[in-house]
């Protein structure tokens, strides 16, 4: 099996990209639901990405 090299950012992405998937099609029941609630999930895992990567560098300098 090849090895992948990953970036943090990268590794967040697809964590982020998978668990929005699985959130919404184990939670939801109709197509739509599932949809606009796997979005949402994504955007609050960037979001929460984004922001804790921003007070880290403002921690560190």
């Amino acid at each position: 099996m090849p090895k992948m090299n990953l970036s943090h950012f990268e590794a967040a992405f697809l964590f982020a990209l998978f668990a929005a998937v699985v959130l919404g099609i184990v939670t939801k029941r109709t197509d739509k639901e599932r949809w606009n609630y796997g979005l949402y999930c994504f955007g609050c895992f960037m979001l929460a990405l984004f922001g804790i990567a921003w007070i880290m560098k403002l921690g560190h300098g």
